[in-house]
């Protein structure tokens, strides 16, 4: 199933969940794993950048892919050193040239999302410059993938409030990367994909998070021309992916999906009494059909 995945969570890690006691609505005891998140702080050579909250499975990969996603590393950066420091919760990124980005610090945008992120300088640096390439996107593809990434293991399955990214490349994934806030699952991705020079061209970005804005303006600066989640869209994400003819697909729940973007790539090629719907223990615990289906989800 996952031959072809190259990173992918670890629930088993202690670093990652902690067993706490409670008790359930019943009043009975109970013993639950929750995610643990940690502070990181970045810097840019000198200059502390920003303290994130967020699992620290992957530090240097998420500074990266941070920095990146900020503007303030551009793709063709040279990157001299990527030094964590476990004991004090620091990364510093190192590179050759002097930086400093003391007028776009200045400039702050809290983003949307369930573990807030924080966006620095101009939200739309270079947005209209980039030229997504050609792509298709098979239902076939499609439908074997989301199969794949639902029964991938799972920090959402072992203690739940997490999100999920992964960089697919037709039905399979290769990157699969999960965080406290989604903003850090997709600079993660972007972190890996810079340090390991994987091209983008080809790919196809899944989320579980909302297609927002901010979903919408790193997928597209990550160069990646397909953007997917099984939720649901806000209306300045649907009008940016037009702009920069980016696929977005939403709703993605078995053999439903709602395309409201770069609708041209998408090839209609699976036999849809085939596809077997979701298991109800993949649904957001708060969706309409895991409320539905009560015991089950």
């Amino acid at each position: 199933m996952d031959q072809a995945l190259r990173v992918k969570p670890d629930p088993s890690d202690p670093r990652l969940t902690r067993r706490v006691t409670g008790v359930d609505h019943t009043g009975a005891p109970v013993e639950t794993s929750v995610t643990v998140e940690r502070p990181l702080t970045l810097y840019l050579n000198g200059q502390e950048i920003v303290t994130m909250m967020t699992i620290l499975d992957r530090p240097e990969d998420l500074a990266l892919g941070y920095l990146l996603n900020q503007g303030m590393l551009k793709p063709d950066a040279v990157v001299t050193a990527v030094e964590y420091d476990e004991d004090l919760g620091v990364v510093v990124v190192r590179t050759p040239e002097r930086t400093d980005f003391e007028e776009k610090l200045r400039k702050k945008t809290l983003t949307s999302g369930c573990a807030q992120g924080t966006a620095f300088g101009d939200l739309m640096e270079g947005f209209a410059q980039v030229r997504l390439p050609r792509a298709e996107l098979r239902t076939s593809w499609l439908y074997r993938l989301l199969h794949r990434i639902n029964t991938l293991p799972s920090l959402y399955l072992e203690a739940g409030a997490i999100h999920g990214c992964a960089l697919c490349r037709q039905d399979q994934p290769i990157v699969y990367m999960e965080d406290v806030g989604r903003h850090n699952a997709v600079d993660k991705i972007a972190g890996w994909m810079f340090r390991n020079r994987e091209a983008p061209g080809d790919k196809i970005f899944y989320t579980t998070g909302r297609l927002t804005s901010e979903m919408v303006i790193k997928t597209v600066r990550m160069g990646i021309p397909i953007l997917v989640s099984r939720s649901g869209f806000t209306a300045w994400g649907v009008e940016l992916a037009r702009e920069a003819g980016l696929t977005l697909v939403g709703r993605c729940k078995g053999k439903r999906f709602v395309a409201l973007s770069g609708q041209e790539r998408i090839v209609f090629d699976a036999d849809l009494s085939y596809v077997p719907e979701e298991s109800a223990k993949h649904w957001r615990k708060t969706s309409a059909e895991a409320m539905a289906a009560g015991d089950e989800a």
